[in-house]
């Protein structure tokens, strides 16, 4: 079986400041995301020794551990890409992704408004997704709870945003929307395009 890989960042650990620490992103990458990683390799281990030993394995507990740590890693892997520093971000979307989501949304101003909304009210730990349908083509705003709950197939995700409290605690202590605000400026939209565009 193959193994899952913590990725490299595609910019350095101080380079989404003022908007995320230094302290944070470095804390949440190699710490955070690496555990859901060597959880979810671990449980790929004990799969495999469970079938090379023709042993019992209890299916249920392992697979909803392995969902979530596999989750986790994947969605930590498209966050990390869809940002950069403030600098490099355009501010908002250009293209084909602009025009489906004025068509969608009525405006872009509408779209980060239900987004940021739905960050916001996540109970607990949990993201905010965008993601376009494979069969209808149409953009969906989805509240994933933890990192695997309330996410339904066919979905592409193009945008997400971690609200876990390790995602922000550090930087914004309880004010959840006051990172949300300020997570805005680091967006990168020409990689939200590109996975616009790839689906």
């Amino acid at each position: 079986m193959e193994k899952y890989k913590l990725p490299n960042l595609p910019y350095g650990y101080k380079d989404l400041e003022p908007y995320m620490s230094e302290e944070v992103l470095t804390l949440h990458h190699t710490k955070h995301h690496k555990a859901y990683v060597e959880s979810a390799n671990a449980l790929l281990d004990k799969i495999k020794d469970a079938r090379d030993k023709n042993s019992e394995l209890d299916f249920k507990s392992v697979l909803k551990s392995f969902s979530f740590n596999v989750a986790g890693h994947i969605l930590h892997e498209i966050f990390w890409k869809i940002m950069a520093p403030a600098e490099a971000s355009a501010g908002k979307p250009n293209g084909e992704l602009a025009k489906m989501i004025e068509k969608e949304f009525g405006s872009f101003e509408r779209f980060k408004t239900e987004f940021s909304e739905t960050a916001k009210s996540v109970e607990g730990s949990g993201w905010a997704v965008l993601a376009l349908h494979k069969e209808h083509g149409n953009l969906n705003i989805i509240q994933i709870e933890k990192h695997n709950v309330n996410f339904y197939p066919e979905q592409k995700i193009i945008l997400c945003l971690d609200v876990w409290e390790h995602a922000y605690y550090l930087d914004y202590k309880n004010d959840r929307a006051k990172f949300i605000e300020n997570w805005w400026n680091i967006v990168n939209w020409e990689e939200v395009e590109s996975r616009f565009k790839s689906t």
